[in-house]
């Protein structure tokens, strides 16, 4: 007989729950261990995944391979279209190899649970599913009612005590279980494109993460809504896809925070946003109409909201003259990231200024990101669009030029990415004269502020 365990988005071997279970089984049993990651092109598609993490997640498994291999554990790439396809492969697979047991760790997204019920249901062997995506559960955190948390600030504090209370520790990668294989390249789902410095194996994430918290953390608070700077953990992309859990971001915090005032201030600024995360996807599994395309405050779905194409694709191209939202949408498109503060910055300027479906803005970020986590993605332009939980006011509007110059006052961002500008001042450069080869804007903040906050009150 032989044991699986079902990869998904937790390719590493340090801290799997469901791997450190199904190597405990194989080894009690004496049974062999397999492993199978399944692609689902079709179905990525349908939830537009960008294809710069696409080729993150191939060029992960890869390295998960060569790892699992050194382990003595096969490990096999296979793929089916959609979800829906996925229920027969794996019984086909797990009759073949006479597989006692599933080892899995849960998702928690509508179409992710509705598929594991089915293969649940279809498969002859026992199923062990875990909770391993996230540091608390979903569920695990109630208020005092008994309901799910709406807004984040009594969550995190919730979410602080349960976890000191558990004080959970990271797996270790379990020990070898036969003698070491040699790996072969596996097939490949997605055309190559360019990653940059992203870590694409569990390895290289671990020891970003060790870097960041000894030696940059203490910068976070001061850096980190300042895209000049490399104020950021850039981890975000390895969290999405399980190089790394956040466990391991929890663990390898506290170890390396031995002493107080700013370095403790930076770090404590950067677990809040493990909470966010968190937060958002507590939201997403008890609230599940936001991840059918409705507006948490269900009123705020009558809002009518344009529908300019060319506004949108000026928007997508960074063609909306005002600087700092074209600096942030050429990032996007050039890396496949965006800095925070400017994913908040351009959310607002869409919906805000623009007054265009948040929803469109939603899925062209996740189309284009290499760190996109759903959960997070709508919740943050839930936020920025004023229709989520614990949203910004209806009447908070970004003044774009205002937040340019706050958080890159001598233009160095906007110059990296609107070369048509370098050649401007500090001061000219956030409301750049007339030019021959840069866009005036768009739209007049000023009129575009008082027509969103007239489309909220009309409520």
């Amino acid at each position: 007989m032989t044991s699986l365990i079902w990869f998904r988005n937790d390719l590493r071997t340090h801290d799997n729950t469901a791997l450190h279970h199904a190597a405990q089984h194989a080894r009690t049993r004496n049974e062999a261990l397999r492993a199978v990651f399944i692609a689902t092109p079709g179905q990525w598609q349908q939830h537009a995944m960008s294809p710069r993490q696409q080729y993150l997640m191939q060029s992960a498994l890869q390295a998960l391979h060569q790892t699992l291999a050194s382990c003595g554990i096969t490990f096999e790439l296979l793929q089916a279209d959609t979800f829906a396809d996925i229920p027969e492969l794996l019984a086909d697979y797990t009759q073949k190899h006479k597989v006692s047991a599933l080892f899995t760790n849960r998702e928690y997204l509508v179409n992710e649970m509705q598929r594991d019920e089915i293969v649940t249901e279809k498969l002859n062997c026992t199923c062990h599913w875990y909770h391993d995506r996230l540091i608390i559960e979903p569920g695990a955190l109630l208020n005092g009612s008994g309901q799910p948390y709406k807004v984040y600030t009594p969550f995190a504090k919730a979410w602080r005590r349960l976890c000191a209370e558990r004080q959970a520790q990271p797996l270790k990668r379990p020990r070898s279980l036969g003698e070491k294989l040699t790996p072969k390249k596996l097939p490949s789902f997605c055309e190559p494109v360019e990653l940059g410095d992203w870590p694409q194996n569990e390895d290289s994430a671990l020891k970003q993460l060790r870097n960041f918290c000894r030696e940059r953390v203490q910068d976070y608070a001061r850096k980190r809504d300042l895209p000049a700077e490399p104020g950021t953990s850039r981890l975000s992309a390895a969290l999405a896809i399980g190089l790394l859990s956040p466990r391991q971001c929890l663990a390898r915090l506290q170890a390396e925070q031995d002493s107080p005032s700013e370095t403790a201030n930076g770090a404590d600024i950067w677990l809040s946003e493990l909470i966010w995360r968190e937060f958002y996807q507590h939201v997403a599994y008890h609230f599940p109409r936001v991840v059918k395309g409705k507006a948490f405050k269900p009123e705020t779905d009558a809002i009518r909201w344009r529908d300019d194409d060319a506004d949108f694709q000026a928007w997508c191209e960074g063609r909306t003259g005002f600087p700092i939202v074209d600096a942030g949408m050429r990032q996007l498109r050039q890396t496949g990231w965006m800095h925070n503060r400017l994913r908040m910055i351009t959310a607002s300027f869409l919906a805000k200024d623009l007054h265009i479906d948040w929803r469109r803005g939603e899925r062209y970020f996740m189309s284009q990101l290499i760190d996109g986590e759903f959960a997070a993605n709508n919740g943050g332009w839930q936020w920025a669009a004023s229709t989520g939980t614990d949203a910004a006011p209806y009447f908070r509007v970004f003044n774009p030029t205002t937040q340019g110059k706050r958080f890159d006052p001598d233009g160095h961002f906007i110059r990296r990415y609107v070369p048509e500008l370098a050649d401007l001042t500090a001061r000219e450069i956030h409301s750049p004269p007339s030019l021959d080869n840069y866009p005036a804007p768009i739209v007049d903040h000023k009129l575009a502020r008082e027509h969103a906050i007239a489309l909220f009150k009309a409520l």
